[in-house]
């Protein structure tokens, strides 16, 4: 949800298009999916709109803002891989999350896709396009490490899932004429922990926006 909301800050001010529209989809994608695991746990507006920042457990990569459009697809690039390998496992299992996983792991292909198409285009473009990749790939590695954290009831092989990440992003990256960041995944230099509710500074400011509307009409319908 959290990612969701980041990439339709976009609605209006995407460099194309085309790509405006694709990232909405993208956005929607995650939004329904979003929908599914909050209905699962509870009324999904109350846990979306009513719920204090320290109550959100989500990754610390996703709510980092949009910065320029190599951020974003820096940001995507991680996540979506992450998600797709995620779901990959989640979907062959008999757990109460394998329904959704089978089902978004099709759409999460898809983001993957875009992200590293827009990886190589790029990495692989300017000395301008190269430059600001490289930046974006550098400055979101130390929230990467959060990701392969394990969650209590969710039973994947987490150090599997670490493996065939870092070997995916790493031929994409090297694709791209991009060096994979050296910076650290974990330790005191990295960040992650949202799952345990702590959250960086833009996203106070991120969920006072998303809420601001439900929080200044509770029970509005239309």
């Amino acid at each position: 949800m959290v990612l969701s909301h980041r990439l339709g800050e976009w609605a209006g001010h995407a460099p194309v298009l085309e790509e405006e529209v694709a990232l909405a989809n993208i956005a929607l994608d995650l939004l329904g999916q979003a929908r599914v695991l909050l209905s699962m746990a509870g009324d999904e507006d109350e846990l979306a709109y009513l719920r204090e920042e320290r109550a959100f457990r989500n990754l610390q990569l996703v709510e980092q803002p949009n910065g320029d459009f190599a951020h974003t697809i820096a940001r995507q690039l991680y996540f979506s891989t992450y998600q797709r390998l995620l779901y990959a496992q989640l979907a062959t299992g008999d757990g109460a999350f394998a329904p959704l996983a089978a089902k978004a792991v099709k759409e999460v292909a898809y983001h993957q896709d875009h992200a590293e198409q827009w990886t190589l285009r790029l990495g692989d473009g300017t000395d301008v396009s190269h430059e600001r990749m490289r930046q974006a790939c550098d400055a979101l590695w130390r929230f990467t490490g959060e990701m392969f954290q394990p969650v209590e009831g969710v039973d994947v092989d987490w150090e599997a899932m670490r493996a065939g990440w870092l070997e995916s992003v790493t031929v994409v990256l090297r694709r791209a004429t991009l060096e994979v960041p050296e910076g650290p995944q974990s330790g005191a230099w990295a960040a992650g922990a949202g799952r345990q509710g702590l959250h960086t500074e833009p996203f106070g400011r991120m969920l006072a926006e998303m809420q601001h509307l439900h929080r200044s009409h509770p029970g509005a319908s239309w």
